[in-house]
């Protein structure tokens, strides 16, 4: 459905792609967010526990940075998992202000338990689209992305 709003012609066209963009990401997103309420995580939970998976151990500045979540936020997450049991938190032994963020035992298999259907479910919500769409898609996804840090 396209916009209703009755204006410049590059801001309907602009409003009209918002719209669309919007509409497809939480369709896709309320797809994957299935899994992840099956294992009784967030969004954002499931992101600390698949970075960690692969990035390894991070200072809690750095998990929030990557996750582009604020530093609260970050804390607020993190302490959750904590209180579950997949995460612990140290302090990093040559900067006592930094939080160092680790899956346990706990943690790691659960997120090696979920991953590979994680990824699956990506690939099927993407399999409405060729690869040549997908790879087209992730372009003007990161012009878009990029384009805002100069505004």
């Amino acid at each position: 459905m396209p916009t209703h709003y009755q204006g410049a012609p590059e801001e309907v066209r602009a409003f009209d792609a918002l719209v669309k963009l919007t509409r497809a990401a939480n369709a896709v997103n309320s797809r994957l967010d299935a899994l992840f309420a099956e294992a009784k995580l967030s969004t954002s939970q499931f992101g600390v526990l698949e970075a960690l998976l692969h990035l390894g151990p991070l200072c809690q500045k750095d998990l929030a940075a990557k996750l582009l979540k604020s530093d609260g936020n970050l804390t607020m997450v993190v302490g959750n998992l904590e209180k579950r049991g997949l995460v612990t938190r140290t302090r990093d032994p040559q900067d006592k202000r930094l939080l160092n963020v680790q899956l346990t035992v706990a943690g790691r298999r659960l997120i090696r338990s979920l991953f590979p259907r994680h990824a699956a479910n990506v690939a099927a919500a993407f399999a409405a689209l060729t690869p040549a769409e997908q790879e087209t898609l992730g372009k003007l996804c990161k012009k878009l992305g990029l384009a805002q840090a100069d505004a």
